[in-house]
């Protein structure tokens, strides 16, 4: 089998949701979702995928970034998930390893562990090892871009579909706009589904203090990203005075920010990206550095590799669901009664559909 394992071809393509309308946080406008996914080819006919979320932003540098790494995979094990990272890190130092070449290093090692996954012909969290079955998954939304009604509808057909939890985007011109769109949320759900609050950065520290004071009585599970994620003092002084449980790390490439929350008491949850950190060995590093700090993982957006994963560690509480990819797979993961299963078949447990994929020339 050691022959049949190697890496033989890579390729990759764009994929693209459905978007109505342009959607807009506190610090962007988004005008279309669409992803890159990488295809490789193992010699024994196995293809790995894996997939990123890119927005409209900076297509041609995110896909030069991928082109550049998949150049130096060709005719490793895909089992060698480790010496191609470090081959990769090493390869990317000049031009620096934080952003789009994390970004590609992570994506080479995603679709690694599939191939690998199905090469066995099992889950990746069964060849991790399994500490769950099943994780709790809330629904994220909640756009500033949203008019009242469309951000009621939103929240309320996430409670309808069986989700126990609801995040919404905040950070609006005025606060006062956000403390009567979360209570416009609370009223709809009511007291049986919690409601987090999503600023991505969009804050400063009096804006966010506020805003966290008056979404108290609104009963606010957590407050992420409320200022920009590397004003650490602002992170405690928000914890600390406000007394609202923080939680970020979407946007970290490494784990020194962590460190630097944990030692400030000013974070109470870790939300590991898996494609910023650096892939499933980084993501479940990260897991563990959490871990000993007594910090529970909830992590950003790739609810496809996070459920799975989620389930391997001991520290994993909760995954964030957005619908946007289910309509270009074949195995749209279930959600039920607010909990979410890893896919049942070998490697990640799916694929994506080939009608639904241009591939990016060179």
């Amino acid at each position: 089998m050691s022959k049949d394992i190697k890496i033989r071809d890579a390729k990759i393509f764009k994929a693209v949701a459905p978007l109505k309308k342009p959607i807009s946080d506190a610090t962007h406008t988004i005008t279309e979702i669409s992803f890159l996914v990488l295809r490789i080819q193992l010699e024994n006919g196995v293809i790995g995928e894996s997939y990123l979320l890119s927005f409209q932003y900076s297509p041609y540098a995110i896909a030069g970034a991928l082109k550049d790494a998949v150049a130096h995979i060709i005719g490793h094990k895909t089992n060698e998930m480790g010496i191609v990272y470090d081959k990769l890190e090493n390869l990317g130092e000049y031009f620096g390893n934080q952003g789009i070449n994390r970004w590609a290093q992570a994506a080479v090692n995603i679709a690694m562990w599939d191939a690998w996954g199905k090469t066995l012909n099992k889950p990746v969290h069964e060849i991790l090892g399994v500490c769950r079955e099943k994780v709790s998954i809330y629904g994220s939304g909640g756009w500033i871009s949203y008019s009242i009604d469309e951000l009621i509808e939103e929240v309320t057909g996430y409670a309808d579909r069986g989700f126990k939890a609801v995040k919404i985007k905040v950070g609006s011109p005025k606060v006062s706009t956000d403390v009567e769109r979360l209570r416009l949320v609370r009223e709809a759900v009511g007291n049986k589904v919690d409601i987090m609050m999503d600023a991505n950065q969009g804050m400063d520290l009096p804006s966010a203090m506020k805003l966290s004071r008056a979404a108290k009585e609104l009963n606010i599970n957590w407050f992420e990203e409320p200022v920009n994620h590397q004003n650490f003092q602002a992170f405690e002084i928000l914890k600390n005075q406000a007394g609202i449980s923080l939680a970020m790390g979407e946007r970290e490439y490494d784990t020194l920010p962590l460190r630097e929350l944990v030692t400030r008491n000013a974070l109470d949850i870790w939300q590991p990206d898996i494609l910023r950190i650096g892939g499933v060995e980084k993501w479940r590093e990260s897991a563990a550095l959490a871990n000993s700090f007594n910090l529970p993982v909830l992590p950003h957006y790739y609810k496809d590799y996070d459920v799975p994963l989620l389930c391997t560690i001991s520290n994993g509480v909760g995954a964030e669901s957005f619908d946007w990819v289910d309509p270009l797979i074949d195995n749209p993961m279930v959600i039920q009664d607010g909990y979410a299963k890893p896919h049942d078949r070998p490697g990640w447990g799916f694929n994506f559909i080939d009608d639904k994929l241009t591939e990016i020339k060179f």
